[in-house]
């Protein structure tokens, strides 16, 4: 016969719990967070619960079970090693009319323990006809599948308002935040950056309106006041927009201008931080941007301007005295000045050098170089925008990893 479901509303109520491994390790944490007051009788108990029992949340009778220990709970879970104690402890509570979960017999226990997850206000239960493993990979899949907006979340009542500054992260779909792709998911408008993981578009309904905010360098453009309008007007007319960015809105992305825009005009706004390009694409390339006795920092500049260039407040003489790892953003059309740079100012122009084009992506490259050639090996290999350049002794710490993967290749 299946199993009658129901949602067990345990706060304040006494839960008995026999048996203090693993499985009640497992349990009992579940328990509490549904507000139940649990008592634990075991001669013994796992570390993590002994944290739990310290804590006051949990009340340990150091002893082995005895009749009468069901007395007054609400639920029982059998958890001992030893089956006849655990066929005892079911019938007490039988005879009690009192459900009782055995950890060793799905068939002779008289409740299931699901497979249980939730997300938000959503309780997810699997049972699975009583295989623990299958319905944990069940619930598993589903949990994910509401996390991440792939179960449609544009039917909730309580949709998202205003605004919601979303950091799509270095280029691989996989590594949105899952609030980022939550949020997606119940977008009602969607405007997005070039440098965005295009391939979730892809997955969008095809009712929602999806406006391209490109600013490809040196070709079309979509001015940032314009945008700061789109997100205003639309959120006006009650949908919810999201702002699909690349890397982190606030790292060199201009979301603060349009938090400032849409706090002027009123709009609600909401920021789900990134996993930056800068930090993100060396480590994809397996170059560390910080090294035990390499290197303790390490400085993220947008070369947008050249160093030489009147607008520039990139502090260049500093940055050339530094010791820590230098992380270029829209550097690799100026790659010449800057190297010369930080040569002129005191940088040696053996200082390694890597530039990584199309970070995280399937079309992912890396150059090594030095200062005194990086520019030369750029121009002769044909490396673009998107890149990252990656200054500092940094690099050989990235080359030696390599060089160990490599070696351990049968």
């Amino acid at each position: 016969m299946a199993p009658y479901l129901l949602g067990l509303r345990l706060d304040g109520r006494r839960v008995l719990v026999v048996g203090g491994g693993r499985v009640a390790q497992r349990r009992i944490p579940a328990l509490l967070d549904a507000g139940a007051s649990v008592v634990l009788v075991s001669p013994s108990a796992t570390p993590a619960l002994d944290d739990l029992i310290a804590d006051g949340r949990v009340t340990w009778e150091r002893r082995p079970y005895q009749v009468g220990d069901c007395d007054g709970a609400w639920l029982v879970h059998a958890c001992t090693s030893r089956r006849e104690v655990n066929a005892a402890i079911a019938a007490e509570a039988e005879a009690k009319r009192i459900w009782c979960v055995r950890a060793d017999d799905k068939e002779a226990s008289a409740a299931w323990t699901p497979a249980s997850g939730r997300v938000g206000e959503i309780g997810v239960a699997i049972t699975a006809g009583g295989d623990p493993r299958r319905a944990a990979g069940i619930r598993d899949e589903v949990v994910n599948a509401l996390r991440d907006g792939t179960v449609d979340a544009r039917r909730h009542r309580g949709k998202p308002v205003g605004v919601a500054l979303v950091g799509g992260g270095p280029g691989d779909p996989g590594l949105i935040t899952v609030r980022g792709r939550q949020l997606l998911a119940q977008a009602d408008v969607v405007v997005a950056d070039r440098l965005a993981p295009r391939a979730l578009l892809d997955e969008l309904p095809p009712d929602v309106e999806l406006i391209d905010a490109a600013k490809i360098p040196y070709g079309r453009y979509l001015a940032q006041e314009r945008i700061n309008e789109l997100l205003v007007e639309h959120a006006r007319q009650g949908k919810f927009v999201v702002r699909l960015k690349g890397g982190d809105p606030f790292v060199f992305g201009r979301g603060g201008e349009e938090m400032i825009a849409c706090a002027r005009a009123g709009i609600p706004v909401t920021v789900v931080p990134g996993v930056t390009s800068a930090v993100a694409v060396p480590a994809a390339a397996g170059v560390p941007v910080t090294h035990r006795g390499v290197s303790q920092e390490f400085h993220v500049i947008s070369v947008h301007v050249a160093p030489d260039d009147p607008k520039s407040t990139v502090d260049w003489p500093g940055l050339a005295r530094s010791k820590g790892t230098l992380v270029l953003l829209m550097g690799v059309e100026r790659i010449a000045e800057i190297a010369d740079a930080l040569v002129r100012y005191g940088r040696s122009p053996e200082t390694p050098v890597m530039v990584v084009q199309d970070g995280t992506l399937p079309t992912q490259r890396a150059l090594a170089a030095t200062l005194a050639t990086v520019a030369e090996r750029v121009t002769a290999t044909g490396v673009r925008p998107p890149a990252i350049v990656i200054v500092g002794d940094v690099v050989r710490v990235g080359q030696e990893i390599e060089m160990v993967r490599v070696e351990r290749i049968p």
